[in-house]
C-alpha cells in the first residue's frame, strides 16, 4: 500500500485547491492520521504562511508544525539549481517527507502552482519529486476557455510524460462547461485507455469569483465598513457612473458596485437596494478615485444595521475596473464557504471510494537511487558505527571524511600522522576538524605493541616471527585490520590508494571467512534512474567454477535482501533457457541448479541474457514462464572479465551511480574501493560498511 499522494498540476489556475481539499477530507475519513506537504511552496513575505498549507492546516486542524508541511520556497530551488545543487533540492525534500510519512499514516503531497514562466522546469521538477518519493499521481488540468480538442490534447501530452517515469492514478480536468462535461470525458478515455481514472468536473462559478478581500488585497485598497463580510463573494461588478434611477436595473445577485467616492447617491442606493426584497444583493462597493464620502454621508451609512464592505481605492475607475477584471480567484483559510463548496464539488463529481480502493492497492515498484541513498543513511544512524580509514592522506578520503561527520552517520578513524593530515586539510582547504575524528599512527598508538602480539600469536604457525609481525603492523591496511578484529574499529574501507590483494589479504589472514562461506565475493550497488541493481562479482573472482558461481549468487541474494531489495537472481550467459550449449554456458547452468538446491525458496533464472534479465519485453518473449525475466534485481556474470567491464560500461554510458564493490562473506566488512574513486564513492562505501557491521 502507498503511504502518499502525489497532487500535480500542468498550468495555472487549475483548480488544484478543489481535488487537494477533496482528497483530505476523504483520506481524513478512512485513515486517522493524515499529514500534508509541499515541497516547494511561492516565496511569501516574512512571517505570512503558504496560503495552501495555511489553508489545509486550520481547516481541517491537522496536528503539524508548519515548517515540517514544506522543503523550500521556489527561488531557494532556483538559486539550487542555478548553483548545480539540484541533487540537494531532492535529498532534502525526501528527508522531509519521511519524517512526516514516519508519523501519519498517510501524506498527501501537493505539487507547485505553475505561477511563473519556466513551466517545463517545473513540470521536470514535480515528476522528478514524485519519482523520488515513490508515490503515484493525480495530474489536474483545467479548460475554461479552451476547445475540447486542445483539452485533450494537453492531457494526453500531461499523462505520457509523467507515466514514463511514474504512475498515474488519476486525471482530473476542472473549470468544464457542464454541457460538455460527458463528451470531454468520452474523448479523454478514447485517447487513455490503460485503466487510469477520468474525472471531469464542471465550472462553479461562486469558485471562480474573487471574494472582497482578495479584490482589496489587489487594489490595496482601505476598508471602511463591512470588515466583518470582507469575505463576501463578487461574481458580478457594474459601475456606477449613471443616474441612480437607471444604475439599479443593472444590479445583479452579489454583485460589486464600483463607483467614484463622491457619488452618494449610488452609495446610498446601492445599500438600500442590498436590503430591499425587490433588488439583488450586493457583495461590496468600491469608492474610486481615493475620494471619501463627505462626514454626513459617513454617519448616515455608520447608522445602518448591515452594511456590505465599502472600500477605498486611489485609483481611477477605469483602471479598478479592468483590474477586477483579471483578478484570479484564490481558496484561503478564512473563506469557509469556497472551501466547503470546493470539498462539495469533489465527492460529487468524484468517484472517492473508487479512488480510495486505487490508494489501497496500490504498490510502487519504483526505486530511485536518491531512495536508496536516503535509507542507507538512515539506517546508519540507527545503530552508529566506528570505520577505519586507513588512507589518510589522501584528499579524496578527506573529503569523504568531511560529509560523514557532519552528517554524523559514523565514528572515524584516520591512519597517518596527524600533522600531515592537517597540511593536506589546509592545502585543499577541505571543512574537516581533526578534534572531530580520530587520528592514529601505527607505531605511536597506544595498542600497537598488543597488535604485533596478536598478529605473532595468529600467524606463527605460518612461519612469522615477533619481528615480522611488528613490521607488518606499520603497515596500514594490517593496522586498521587489527582494530577492526581486536573491536576498536568495526569497519574498514580502503583500496583508493592501494590494491585489492593489498586491501584483501590481511583480512584473509586472520579475519578470515563467515562459518559455511567458501568464497568472499563482491558486489556493486548499480543506482540506476528508476531502480537500484545489484551486481556480483565485478571486483574479486577471476573465473569462479559453478559452485562458486552458486554461492556468489545466493551470498549477493542475502546481501540484497538485508539492503531493502528484492531478491531476483539472474545468471547471466550469452544464452537464455535451453537454447545454448557449450562450457561458458553449462557452467551457469550447472550453478543455477546448486544454487536452487542450496535455496528453494529463491527467484532465481539462468542461464539469461542481460537484455532478457532487465527487459520485461524480451524476457516475456524468451522466457515468458520465469519470475526473474525482464525483472531482474540481482545479476551473477559469469566470470570477472565480463562483470567489470559491464559495470563500468553501465556506469558511463548511463550516468548510473556505481556503490562499492562491497566485499561478502568475511566475518567483519572490509571493503575495496577503486583507485580511480571519488569523495561521493568513498562516501557511500563507508556507509555500506557501517551498514554491513550493524549484522555482526
Amino acid at each position: 500500500m502507498s503511504k502518499g499522494i502525489y497532487v500535480a498540476t500542468i498550468e495555472p489556475n487549475s483548480g488544484k485547491s478543489v481535488v487537494v481539499l477533496g482528497l483530505m477530507r476523504m483520506l481524513l475519513g478512512k485513515t486517522a492520521k493524515v499529514g500534508y506537504f509541499r515541497p516547494i511552496i511561492e516565496d511569501t513575505k516574512e512571517g505570512e504562511p503558504d496560503n495552501h498549507i495555511n489553508t489545509v492546516v486550520s481547516y481541517f486542524e491537522l496536528d503539524i508544525n508548519y515548517k515540517k508541511t514544506f522543503a523550500y520556497t521556489r527561488s531557494q530551488v532556483l538559486d539550487l539549481y542555478n548553483r548545480g545543487k539540484s541533487g540537494d533540492v531532492i535529498d532534502e525534500i525526501i528527508k522531509k517527507y519521511k519524517h512526516l510519512e514516519e508519523r501519519f499514516d498517510f501524506v498527501l503531497v501537493e505539487g507547485t502552482d505553475f505561477s511563473h514562466e519556466n513551466s517545463s522546469l517545473e513540470l521536470d521538477i514535480n515528476i522528478l519529486i514524485s519519482k523520488n518519493l515513490g508515490l503515484p499521481v493525480i495530474i489536474v488540468s483545467q479548460g475554461d476557455k479552451k476547445e475540447l480538442s486542445e483539452i485533450v490534447e494537453n492531457v494526453q501530452l500531461a499523462h505520457d510524460t509523467f507515466k514514463e517515469e511514474v504512475d498515474v492514478l488519476s486525471i482530473m480536468t476542472n473549470k468544464i462547461d457542464p454541457k460538455d462535461v460527458g463528451t470531454l470525458k468520452g474523448l479523454i478515455k478514447s485517447r487513455i485507455n490503460e485503466g487510469t481514472d477520468i474525472t471531469v468536473i464542471p465550472k462553479i462559478s461562486s469558485l471562480a469569483s474573487p471574494t472582497v478581500k482578495e479584490i482589496v488585497r489587489k487594489l490595496k485598497g482601505t476598508v471602511l465598513f463591512g470588515q466583518e463580510m470582507i469575505n463576501n463573494q463578487s461574481e458580478n461588478y457594474s459601475v456606477g457612473a449613471m443616474q441612480l434611477r437607471n444604475y439599479l436595473t443593472h444590479l445583479k445577485e452579489n454583485a460589486l458596485v464600483i463607483t467614484p467616492g463622491d457619488r452618494a447617491d449610488i452609495i446610498l442606493g446601492a445599500l438600500q437596494a442590498n436590503i430591499s426584497a425587490n433588488y439583488p444583493k450586493i457583495s461590496g462597493i468600491i469608492l474610486t478615485g481615493g475620494l471619501i464620502p463627505e462626514k454626513p454621508i459617513l454617519r448616515l451609512i455608520e447608522g445602518l444595521s448591515s452594511v456590505v464592505p465599502i472600500i477605498s481605492v486611489k485609483d481611477g475607475t477605469f483602471f479598478v475596473t479592468n483590474a477586477i477584471g483579471k483578478i484570479k480567484s484564490r481558496i484561503y483559510a478564512e473563506n469557509i464557504e469556497k472551501i466547503e463548496t470546493s470539498i462539495a464539488t469533489f465527492e460529487k463529481h468524484v468517484n472517492t471510494d473508487k479512488l480510495a480502493e486505487d490508494l489501497i492497492t496500490f504498490q510502487s515498484d519504483i526505486f530511485t537511487p536518491r531512495m536508496f541513498q536516503y535509507n542507507l543513511l538512515q539506517r546508519a544512524l540507527n545503530d552508529k558505527k566506528h570505520i577505519v580509514l586507513p588512507e589518510g592522506y589522501d584528499e579524496r578520503v578527506l573529503r569523504a571524511s568531511a560529509r560523514l561527520i557532519d552528517a554524523h552517520v559514523v565514528d572515524l578513524t584516520l591512519i597517518g600522522e596527524k600533522e600531515k593530515i592537517q597540511e593536506q586539510i589546509n592545502k585543499y582547504d577541505i571543512p574537516l576538524d581533526l578534534d572531530d575524528i580520530n587520528v592514529v599512527f601505527p607505531t605511536d598508538a597506544p595498542h600497537f605493541e598488543d597488535y604485533v602480539k596478536t598478529f605473532y600469536e595468529l600467524r606463527k604457525h605460518k612461519g612469522v616471527n615477533i619481528d615480522m609481525a611488528k613490521d607488518a603492523m606499520t603497515d596500514v591496511s594490517y593496522f586498521a585490520t587489527m582494530m577492526i578484529y581486536k573491536g576498536h574499529a568495526d569497519g574498514m574501507v580502503s583500496g583508493a590508494l592501494h590494491t585489492t590483494a593489498h586491501t584483501l589479504r590481511p583480512a584473509l589472514q586472520f579475519i578470515k571467512t563467515k562459518p559455511g562461506v567458501n568464497i568472499v565475493s563482491s558486489v556493486f550497488f548499480m543506482c540506476l534512474e528508476d531502480r537500484v541493481s545489484i551486481f556480483g562479482d565485478c571486483a574479486i573472482n577471476p573465473n569462479p567454477n559453478a559452485e562458486q558461481l552458486a554461492e556468489i549468487a545466493i551470498s549477493s541474494a542475502e546481501t540484497a535482501r538485508s539492503f531493502g531489495v528484492e531478491p531476483k537472481v539472474a545468471m547471466l550467459s550469452y544464452s537464455s533457457g535451453a537454447s545454448g550449449k557449450g562450457e561458458d554456458v553449462d557452467k551457469v547452468r550447472k550453478a543455477t541448479e546448486i544454487a536452487k538446491a542450496a535455496a528453494p525458496d529463491l527467484k532465481i533464472e539462468g542461464p539469461i541474457q542481460y537484455d532478457a534479465a532487465v527487459d520485461m519485453r524480451i524476457g516475456k518473449s524468451k522466457l515468458p514462464d520465469s519470475e526473474v525475466a525482464g525483472q531482474a534485481s540481482v545479476l551473477i556474470f559469469p566470470d570477472l572479465n565480463t562483470g567489470n567491464n559491464t559495470y563500468k560500461a553501465v556506469q558511463r554510458e548511463t550516468g548510473a551511480l556505481a556503490i562499492g564493490p562491497m566485499l561478502q562473506g568475511l566475518n567483519k566488512p572490509v571493503n575495496d574501493l577503486s583507485r580511480g574513486c571519488t569523495a561521493d564513492d568513498i562516501y557511500s562505501t563507508v556507509i555500506i560498511t557501517a551498514i554491513q557491521a550493524q549484522d555482526f
